[in-house]
């Protein structure tokens, strides 16, 4: 190319950048296509059925389970995978723990806004998903947090004498899980959601159920201590959020962890379900008085 063109290519490079940035915003570059979620409507309402799939070929439980947290501070952003997941000190849990103890009831509330956060990751199937059909029969990763375990556990351990037991889990014995959606009191809401009646999936067929096995994902790399960063690491990013002032309020008019959707943040651990439902509350406030305790 001679200099000439090069010059004159350079007058409309400016636009060239500028679509290829729209592009690059508009592309989700960072979003991780194991993962699947429920696609939402104008007010906030979904509707799947999924069907939870047993532990992959060499892991023992068919989910993962891991903490997080995320919340602004005046240097920006903190979305960071916790250290208590894996049985170690975590920078933030033990800056909460400060704040919790003071016995001040706004440093308490400083410490709720800054709480680590419940994940688990299954494997599922899609049986049907209208928003897109093209999901249906496919395998991907499915994050979800305390409500739904909640029903995982309650089909597993009905609590009263006339509703069966079942492993949501098992191929034969298990059951599709009807996932419904809403957006309450400005949250969104899983408190709709079913299982169906127990089933075998596809109707037993061995060779579709192996073959649904081997494709699934492994669940070990999200409790993986070399997929963690280091306490100092982790140490470094809160004082550049929040500085030498822990009290230190977010900017005004930042939006909170409840409201955010990180799932296309380049900081992100991953795809992020990062809603708030009442159960996820409790287990944060039975969380900090055991911190006061100890």
């Amino acid at each position: 190319m001679s200099f000439a063109d090069f010059k004159k290519r350079s007058h409309n490079n400016i636009d060239q950048l500028t679509k290829k940035m729209e592009e690059m915003n508009t592309k989700e570059s960072f979003k991780d296509d194991r993962f699947w979620r429920p696609e939402l409507d104008k007010s906030s309402n979904g509707f799947a059925i999924i069907r939870f799939l047993p532990a992959p070929d060499g892991d023992d439980l068919p989910w993962a389970k891991y903490y997080s947290h995320g919340f602004k501070g005046r240097g920006g952003w903190y979305i960071e995978n916790s250290l208590t997941t894996i049985g170690q000190k975590d920078p933030v849990s033990e800056m909460n723990t400060e704040l919790w103890n003071s016995g001040i009831e706004s440093d308490k509330d400083i410490a709720r806004q800054r709480k680590r956060r419940l994940h688990y990751v299954s494997n599922i199937l899609i049986v049907s998903d209208p928003a897109n059909p093209q999901n249906e029969g496919k395998v991907f990763l499915y994050k979800y947090g305390k409500k739904i375990f909640d029903k995982i556990q309650e089909a597993m351990q009905p609590e009263f004498e006339d509703e069966e037991a079942i492993n949501p889990f098992d191929f034969w014995g298990g059951a599709n899980f009807k996932l419904k959606v809403r957006k309450v009191a400005g949250f969104i809401n899983y408190d709709k959601s079913e299982f169906e009646s127990s089933s075998a999936l596809f109707d037993g067929d061995d060779e579709q159920l192996e073959t649904t096995w081997k494709t699934e994902y492994a669940l070990s790399e999200f409790t993986d201590p070399s997929n963690f960063k280091s306490y100092d690491e982790l140490k470094k990013r809160l004082n550049e959020v929040l500085g030498s002032d822990i009290r230190e309020p977010a900017p005004d008019n930042t939006p909170t962890a409840e409201t955010t959707n990180f799932d296309n943040r380049e900081d992100s651990p991953s795809s992020s379900d990062v809603s708030t439902d009442t159960n996820e509350e409790t287990d944060a406030l039975s969380y900090f008085e055991k911190l006061a305790n100890e």
